[in-house]
């Protein structure tokens, strides 16, 4: 079994009973076992569960009851995912023992597609943060280095994927927690528009802005792992009752004369310069590849400015066009109101009653919450439903944005632990570019993009309106398949 085998590679060959799902759990399986250790990308892992589930996929397609490609296929949760009895504690020692008596809805979707469950992905308390190194369980380190953190607050679950101990993981992502661990690890990570996955069973760190999705080795296995978890639950209040579509098909069938859109001011302020020579080689690729009937060839044009974006020319059938868009009006303080409120809301009554319990910084951030005003709180809740409003105006001019998906590479674990003062900066600055998308509720995804001198991955940001994750996955794949 290749070390980073792919659902899109497998599934068929499970489907053709070439091989087991007992054979790929137990391959897994001894993967964790072997580096977890070093890793420590799973809190809990359900060995005995998992095989019994593998075993039950077998019997089910020698039947020839094929469910889909996640049928038979080993993967893990965030363990701040509600598990029927299987503990889910965020991290934390608050919930240390704690076992739910139900599935989140994303869990009860994947066992339903016929996903065998492995166990729960080590994460950053109660994901706040982007680190993996504030704990109960200790810190998440990077399979590409070890000496460098996973990011986070999805670590475990980027480690896991990028490591190989399953095929994909489900995390959430409230201000880049999908995202930023899969382009420091080098795998991908989506975040779907928000409403597109419910949340319902999923521990909160603000509902206004908590993302569910999923984080594997290959775009085409982001994709197959979407389709099975999108839609509407009516009851998740946050859930919207859109329309899903195919989105494996999508992968090769997109929109003609795609226009891209390059958002330098923030975005692509202040990189670290193997970041941006290396994003900036990505664009030029962008912009010239081609795959499938659908995803043109393109070319990159610029000139004058029409709007808020400036270019020279018309697009030509089947191209890409890609546009330098002058400015992106952003307010990075709505979010972190939103956020620090909501949190605060959640965890008030046990902050008050057994704050021991929880890691000294998480409690610091969590308490940050306490100073914000019923009306402040109302009013930055506005702001961003504006925010969520008035970015859909952008695609008028463009259909997707592009850009580096996280400043610098993943910093050192030792560098950040020795200045404790240093950890929150750090994760907000590693934070920069993913957090908007969550303001604005939009569909992004992180593909790999290179390496650094050192082989630290690099990833690239590929975000688009509301309800195109067909778009941004297509795009992902077609640049993935180019530089494969």
């Amino acid at each position: 079994m290749p070390k980073l085998a792919t659902i899109v590679d497998v599934a068929p060959r499970l489907r053709r009973k070439e091989i087991s799902p007992v054979e790929l759990t137990r391959d897994c399986l001894d993967r964790i076992e072997k580096l977890n250790p070093t890793l420590n990308a799973f809190i809990t892992v359900t060995a005995e569960a998992a095989l019994e589930q593998a075993r039950a996929a077998e019997a089910e397609i020698a039947r020839g009851q094929w469910r889909g490609p996640l049928h038979g296929i080993p993967i893990a949760l965030k363990d701040l995912i509600d598990t029927a009895g299987t503990r889910t504690t965020a991290a934390s020692q608050l919930l240390e023992h704690r076992v739910p008596s139900e599935d989140a809805e994303v869990v009860r979707r994947l066992r339903r597609a016929g996903a065998v469950i492995l166990g729960k992905n080590n994460l950053h308390e109660f994901a706040y943060g982007g680190s993996s190194l504030v704990s109960f369980f200790g810190d998440t380190h990077n399979p590409r280095n070890t000496a460098h953190i996973a990011g986070g607050s999805s670590g475990g679950s980027a480690a896991a994927v990028a490591a190989g101990l399953c095929y994909a993981s489900i995390g959430t992502d409230t201000a880049g927690s999908v995202r930023e661990p899969a382009a420091l690890c080098g795998c991908v990570g989506l975040k779907p528009t928000y409403g597109r996955v419910s949340a319902r069973g999923v521990i909160p760190l603000s509902w206004s802005l908590d993302h569910v999705g999923p984080l594997t080795a290959c775009v085409a296995d982001a994709a197959i792992v979407l389709q099975a978890i999108a839609g509407y639950d009516p009851r998740d209040l946050s859930s919207a009752n859109a329309p899903v579509v195919d989105y494996v098909s999508g992968l090769t069938h997109g929109p003609k004369n795609l226009r891209i859109g390059i958002p330098r001011t923030y975005f692509y302020d202040d990189l670290d310069e193997e970041v941006a020579a290396t994003v900036e080689r990505a664009l030029v690729v962008i912009a010239s590849c081609r795959n499938g009937p659908g995803w043109p060839a393109g070319r990159v044009v610029e000139g004058p400015a029409l709007g808020a974006v400036e270019r020279s020319g018309e697009s030509q059938p089947d191209s890409v066009l890609v546009a330098e868009i002058k400015e992106v009006q952003l307010d990075v303080s709505t979010d972190r109101t939103v956020q620090g409120a909501e949190s605060y809301a959640y965890h008030a009554e046990n902050v008050a009653r057994i704050p021991e319990l929880y890691q000294p910084e998480t409690l610091r951030r969590i308490r940050s919450g306490e100073k914000f005003s019923a009306a402040e709180y109302i009013q930055r809740r506005r702001e961003l439903d504006e925010a969520r409003r008035r970015i859909q105006a952008m695609f008028a001019e463009v259909d997707l944005l592009i850009t580096p998906t996280i400043p610098i590479p993943a910093p050192a674990i030792a560098d950040l632990k020795k200045d404790p003062a240093a950890l929150r900066p750090a994760e907000l600055m590693l934070l920069r570019n993913t957090r908007p998308f969550n303001v604005w509720g939009l569909p992004a995804i992180s593909v790999p993009c290179g390496f650094t001198k050192s082989g630290l991955p690099i990833g690239l940001q590929i975000a688009g309106p509301p309800w195109r994750e067909d778009w941004v996955l297509g795009l992902a794949y077609a640049y993935e398949q180019t530089t494969k």
